[in-house]
């Protein structure tokens, strides 16, 4: 383990200093700060020639957050680090994922180019909005998938008569992996988006009244999905309604939304940072030892495949 370096950027350093601690080692020290006009300016104060590196980043608004991680890579790439593993526990921007209206961008895409050209060997991130993202980089890049912790928690609960609702058809695939682990039952949510951040609940197909109903999705940003779908589920007699996503967002005034709501708890991990004191249905999850159980696998050139479940 003398020859890995974590290093970690701004974003959610509490989440990299917990992989650090599974993993045994210490984080680099780095200098990330400011020029006057705001340009944000690095030094490693370590020496990484042939050091496999793993940067801790994720890409989550503000800008900055991104172009941290371009710098990063830049800067061991000009230190000779041996190879640079970009570990991105929240893609940001991966909801442009395609071209679904003129004159639009595929974002997804562009900052998958950034990562592949600042110099990157390998990306490892969890939870993608779209699998088909991985695609968009020309470097090795892993999906992890937050499940594992997921399932052992809503376990942890013994829920009587779980029902998993997936919030759309897309979501069925991973809706239906959770329903099985957990001998539940499986619903869907049938919903068309209105707006970019809006969505409106057409039906539930599936038994809901009197189960003990967990949303599944991969993210909570301005919770119009969780809560259009809570309120219908709401309605049709649910015992109990309780939401898991991975990456906690929260964008705007979800979180008053969500404390206004019938749902009882909403689980997510620490992918991104998050005060549970503004939000106290809010469970944080932690998913560092999956994470640092990848790093130390790809150091190793282990099989990180059983990790993919």
């Amino acid at each position: 383990m003398n020859r890995l370096k974590i290093i970690s950027g701004n974003a959610n350093r509490v989440l990299a200093e917990k992989i650090a601690d599974y993993l045994g080692v210490q984080l680099c020290d780095v200098e990330l700060d400011r020029f006057g006009d705001g340009e944000i300016r690095a030094k490693i104060n370590e020496n990484i020639r042939g050091v496999d590196v793993f940067i801790i980043q994720s890409t989550a608004p503000p800008a900055e957050n991104l172009m941290e991680l371009l710098i990063l890579n830049d800067t061991c790439f000009r230190a000779s680090a041996e190879r640079i593993t970009n570990v991105i526990p929240y893609y940001g921007y991966a909801r442009q994922d395609r071209k679904d209206q003129p004159r639009v961008p595929i974002t997804a895409k562009l900052v998958a180019q950034l990562i592949d050209v600042s110099g990157a060997n390998r990306v490892l991130t969890m939870d993608l909005h779209s699998a088909q993202i991985q695609g968009f980089f020309d470097v090795q890049a892993d999906n992890l998938f937050a499940s594992p912790v997921m399932i052992e928690y809503i376990k942890s609960r013994n829920l009587p008569d779980p029902t998993i609702v997936s919030p759309d058809v897309g979501g069925l695939k991973m809706g239906r992996a959770f329903a099985k682990r957990l001998n539940a039952e499986l619903a869907v949510v049938d919903k068309r988006r209105s707006a970019k951040d809006k969505t409106e609940v057409m039906n539930i197909i599936g038994e809901v009244e009197g189960r003990d109903v967990i949303i599944l999705d991969d993210m909570i940003s301005s919770a119009s999905t969780l809560l259009e779908a809570t309120a219908e589920i709401h309605k049709r007699g649910a015992k109990t309604i309780s939401a898991c996503a991975t990456h906690p967002v929260f964008s705007g005034d979800s979180c008053k939304k969500i404390m206004d709501s019938p749902i009882q708890e909403v689980a997510v991990t620490n992918t991104l940072p998050f005060d549970t004191k503004c939000c106290s249905k809010v469970k944080i999850l932690d998913v560092s030892g999956l994470l640092g159980e990848a790093i130390q696998r790809i150091h190793s050139s282990e099989s990180v495949s059983h990790l993919f479940v």
